[in-house]
């Protein structure tokens, strides 16, 4: 029992391992730090929680723009090289916020984060397409989404314990614990092997790539606008059930603690089962179908808590929350085919720039709009959202069709789509 237990949580192939460990240790360095960002930016940086909102708005518009523009320089000069850079660059910028003393310059820093780590971001996800085999990288991904989890709870731990010496010697530590994490991250990530588009010859980069780009694929673009939409589940997960649990509910509040605790466990052990099956566009869309059923039942459970008491309101928000973390597990899952299956291989860097952009478009409404509508309508919120939520699904089985046929057209020949062929430009 014990041995088929292991075997279920073994990585899919020793790439996937090594890959797992790189997300662990980004999320190790990135959780320790976000876990005590708060109160090292009011305490140590001396800023007003206003001016924290402010800049991280300002960074986060900067990433926006600078999301396609990256990826365009990942298929230029390659994912691994890019991802490298980006992971060393993080782990420098890191060593500089403790000598942050103004707004000016948190805003500055904020915003180099941001741009970096979009490079990142795009390098990060065209490389895992462009190295794993087609036959592993959804569950290769799973995997790795798991040891990404693992690596946030421990973050989590470690800037907890830091918090808890309430030192302000400890909080100017943690940037650099981050910035050490970060650059073994880098080297471990220097040490995995080329994908194709790291083997390029610098004539072969200067070559113009063949065929429209992302921006003229209106079934990409309007995909991973639904995908955006769809990933509003983390709304309801982090902002609108805590809210209604405080204001809506006789719950204890400490129940959120609880509910959060269930989210990463289940985030932890449950995305491989999520993701078993899942190997094309057609099995990703019935994902997505499940992700929606998830999601439209967490509506109906937690709309009807404003009405129950005691024990009944405590199972019924942990079972909206339960079930809210299953959308979440479906999508992602669903969301790595569609990565690999409608991207033109030979840009899969600029396809992930343009669906950073079409995602946040997606996505970016909804805490204003779904914390108004849960609050101030109510019961009927609660449908409105699921709504959304379900017309967005059916958008997305259609416009993944379109992207699907668009590839088809447009992309290179089934036979060679693998070997990213370049062409002279005409």
């Amino acid at each position: 029992m014990s041995g088929t237990l292991l075997a279920r949580f073994r990585p899919p192939s020793p790439l996937a391992g090594r890959l797992a460990t790189q997300s662990l240790l980004f999320a190790l360095g990135e959780g320790t730090f976000m876990t005590g960002s708060a109160v090292f930016f009011t305490q140590i940086v001396g800023l007003s929680a206003a001016q924290v909102g402010l800049g991280l708005t300002i960074a986060g518009v900067a990433a926006f723009v600078a999301a396609y523009p990256m990826g365009r320089l990942v298929d230029r000069f390659g994912p691994k090289r890019c991802w490298a850079v980006s992971a060393a660059g993080q782990a420098s910028l890191f060593t500089v916020w403790p000598f942050i003393d103004s707004f000016a310059g948190y805003v500055a820093m904020a915003v180099a984060m941001e741009v970096v780590g979009s490079l990142g971001g795009a390098a990060y996800g065209a490389y895992t397409i462009d190295v794993l085999p087609a036959d592993e990288r959804v569950m290769s991904r799973a995997f790795m989404y798991s040891a990404l989890n693992v690596g946030f709870t421990l973050g989590a731990l470690l800037g907890g314990i830091a918090l808890a010496f309430d030192s302000n010697t400890i909080l100017e530590a943690l940037p650099w614990f981050t910035a050490t994490v970060f650059v073994v991250n880098a080297v471990a990530i220097l040490r995995l092997p080329n994908a194709s588009h790291d083997d390029r010859t610098a004539e072969e980069r200067k070559v113009k790539l063949p065929g429209p780009g992302p921006l003229r694929n209106l079934g990409w673009m309007s995909s991973t606008f639904f995908l955006g939409v769809l990933w509003t589940n983390q709304v309801l997960l982090n902002l609108v059930i805590p809210l209604w649990l405080v204001e809506k509910t006789d719950a204890p509040r400490v129940l959120l603690a609880f509910l959060f605790g269930t989210n990463t466990v289940m985030c932890i052990f449950l995305p491989m089962a999520a993701a078993r099956g899942i190997r094309d566009v057609t099995t990703a869309l019935r994902a997505i179908r499940f992700s929606t059923v998830f999601f439209v039942v967490s509506c109906l459970i937690t709309l009807y808590t404003h009405d129950t008491v005691g024990w009944a309101t405590i199972v019924l928000v942990w079972l909206g929350h339960v079930t809210v973390t299953g959308a979440e597990l479906y999508l992602s899952a669903a969301s790595w085919s569609f990565e690999a299956e409608l991207m033109d291989p030979r840009r899969r860097g600029e396809y992930q720039g343009a669906a950073e952009l079409s995602g946040t478009l997606g996505r970016v409404w909804a805490p204003a709009l779904y914390t108004f509508l849960a609050i101030s309508w109510g019961e009927a919120g609660w449908l409105v959202i699921a709504a959304i939520v379900v017309v967005a699904s059916a958008g997305l089985h259609r416009s993944a069709r379109t992207a699907q046929r668009f590839l088809e057209r447009h992309g290179p020949a089934p036979e060679a789509a693998g070997e990213t062929p370049l062409t002279t430009a005409t």
